[in-house]
């Protein structure tokens, strides 16, 4: 159930961090320094128990293997940081609903962590904190608008505005899979289902289609969407259909977003957002839709780590406001 990664030992006086990504199926923990140097890494499935208390002593579980492997104690942690699928208030620490983990709902979170692990303890929504990554490890350093994009099973945007986080009114800011487009379907979302661009280009939707387009005698039928799209530049006809379907409505989706925000720069990430093909697609179409000013696009130098650097970012960054308000 559980794997350790390879770390480095640490003086016991060295103050540390855990960032912690929470997903639907597996649990990721990083243990790094004050500057942001990967000491330690655990994982663990998820998929045994969505209990929001489990998963606590999962993490506490890593924290003390990890401890271990660095030969440190448990004083050298000075905060943690948890990255969440889901609408999450950060503010106060709440994961208000998500459709990933079963059960969660206004969940006190962040609570439940610092009550069971005596430091102060940060959360955020995913996508956010893997733009919070990219902000300071990736693609966008230095870059104060910006859109990190995360195509999978869903679809769901961190946004950067003047240099700071979005989160709107309801923490709900960059829920884009909800996005009309032309050829999705039009009606309206039930909760838990996908909404219009999420159907299409999700993983879900690159599948069903596949499917459409797939001949009847062509083998493998259930093709994962980069596979699909690897096809395409290699001149499979049917593949070459779904991806143009996928980067036109990527297209759309991307250039309706900058045309609200004016962002400079959208950072493609995800299992299905990294996909070379896909991006090379979305950017030739959105040559034709240049005014007032053409987005770029790339994909995540961070790949699956974003949500890694962006939780021990946010850790320091916790950690060093617990220290001046000690003072």
């Amino acid at each position: 159930m559980k794997q350790r990664a390879g770390s480095r030992t640490v003086s016991k006086e060295t103050e540390l961090v855990v960032a912690v990504d929470i997903g639907g199926t597996n649990l990721r923990l990083a243990l790094a320094d004050l500057q942001g140097n990967v000491l330690g890494r655990w994982n663990a499935s998820t998929n045994a128990t969505f209990s929001p208390n489990h998963v606590v002593r999962q993490i506490e579980q890593g924290i003390a293997s990890m401890l271990r492997q660095c030969n440190s104690s448990r004083r050298s942690i000075s905060s943690l940081a948890a990255g969440v699928p889901g609408v999450t208030n950060p503010r106060s620490g709440v994961v208000l609903a998500t459709s990933y983990l079963r059960g969660w709902k206004n969940v006190p979170f962040q609570h439940l962590l610092e009550s069971a692990l005596g430091v102060p303890a940060a959360l955020e929504n995913d996508v956010r904190m893997a733009a919070i990554g990219e902000h300071w490890k990736g693609e966008a350093r230095g870059v104060q608008d910006f859109i990190f994009l995360a195509i999978g099973t869903g679809i769901a945007a961190g946004i950067f505005a003047n240099g700071k986080l979005v989160h709107g009114v309801n923490f709900a800011a960059g829920e884009v899979g909800y996005m009309y487009v032309p050829g999705g379907t039009e009606e309206p979302a039930s909760p838990g289902e996908p909404g219009s661009l999420e159907g299409a280009i999700g993983g879900d939707g690159v599948r069903q289609q596949w499917a459409k387009v797939c001949p009847a005698d062509a083998l493998p039928e259930n093709l994962p969407a980069t596979e699909i799209f690897a096809r395409a530049t290699a001149g499979d006809p049917p593949a070459k259909n779904v991806l143009d379907r996928s980067a036109q409505l990527l297209a759309y989706a991307v250039y309706n977003i900058s045309l609200v925000l004016n962002s400079s720069l959208f950072v493609l990430g995800g299992g299905i957002g990294v996909s070379e093909p896909l991006r090379a697609a979305t950017e030739r179409i959105l040559t034709r839709y240049s005014e007032p000013s053409a987005p770029r696009l790339v994909i995540s130098s961070l790949g699956t780590d974003a949500q890694i650097m962006g939780a021990i970012r946010l850790a320091i960054t916790t950690a060093n406001a617990h220290r001046k308000r000690s003072v």
